[in-house]
């Protein structure tokens, strides 16, 4: 089946609501890595189609403070470090207690690109802290929420990848790299290849999981000017791979709604 294309949002949030139980009729999402960029903007669009979103984040009062205002969206009271089991599972206790079950994961949480590295000499103690938050970390999130997400009529997970752990993309990918930023291109990639697994291990469940990649975001100070894109124009890809209907593809990699090679 030849995926949709992503729907556009826009529009301004209406005022932040208090924190309440999911109505039934509601989709519960958790973004990881929010409380700025595109996980935000993944959370903030998510929440204008009707979802009830959480957004977890390593500074809780950073994420509490981003979706000030912004309605259907929510903060995770604590810290969420998808490399600690016990932030994890607690995390996952919290939207058991407060919603009852998860039907949409996007795991964003991932270790900043290591920029300026090379393949040849690299700092393998920092290669392994990347490559574990990105692989390990999302495969820990995703495990851990599983037991909610089997509970959702509808259950997605969305890994966000990056085309820099492609083989295949003419822009970003391992063929014109060079070899730069080797530990980010080779947790990606992991995390394209985490993603195959999944999909495989839940081929005869409901739960639907795909890699999105983003393409360049303007995420961190510098990188507009260097060509991003700002973050609402890279989340509408992330957000339809999250609203994918049951017989929608499974186990891919995609960008802005199109199949990217990995």
């Amino acid at each position: 089946m030849a995926p949709r294309r992503p729907p556009q949002h826009t529009g301004a949030m209406a005022e932040h609501p208090a924190p309440a139980p999911a109505a039934p009729d509601r989709p519960v999402a958790l973004v990881t890595g929010a409380a700025h960029g595109l996980g935000l903007e993944v959370a903030v669009q998510l929440a204008r189609l009707g979802t009830d979103v959480l957004v977890g984040a390593r500074d809780p009062d950073r994420a509490a403070s981003a979706v000030r205002g912004l309605a259907g969206v929510d903060a995770l009271p604590w810290p969420l470090d998808i490399t600690d089991q016990d932030s994890v599972d607690r995390a996952v206790r919290t939207v058991e207690e407060t919603r009852g079950r998860l039907d949409i994961l996007v795991n964003n949480a991932a270790a900043h690109p290591d920029h300026g590295a090379a393949v040849t000499g690299p700092d393998l103690d920092a290669a392994a802290r990347t490559v574990g938050v990105d692989l390990i970390g999302t495969w820990r999130m995703t495990v851990a929420a599983l037991p909610l997400l089997e509970r959702s009529p509808r259950p997605r997970v969305v890994n966000v990848g990056s085309g820099a752990g492609s083989r295949t993309d003419p822009r970003y990918g391992t063929a014109v790299s060079g070899g730069g930023h080797p530990a980010h291109a080779l947790g990606k990639a992991a995390v394209h290849a985490l993603t195959g697994v999944l999909a495989a291990g839940l081929a005869d469940s409901p739960v639907v999981v795909n890699a999105v990649c983003p393409g360049f975001t303007a995420t961190v100070p510098g990188a507009r000017e260097a060509g991003a894109r700002d973050a609402a124009e890279s989340a509408p890809g992330v957000v339809w791979a999250a609203t994918l209907p049951d017989d929608g593809p499974r186990g891919g990699l995609f960008r802005d709604g199109e199949p990217l090679g990995w």
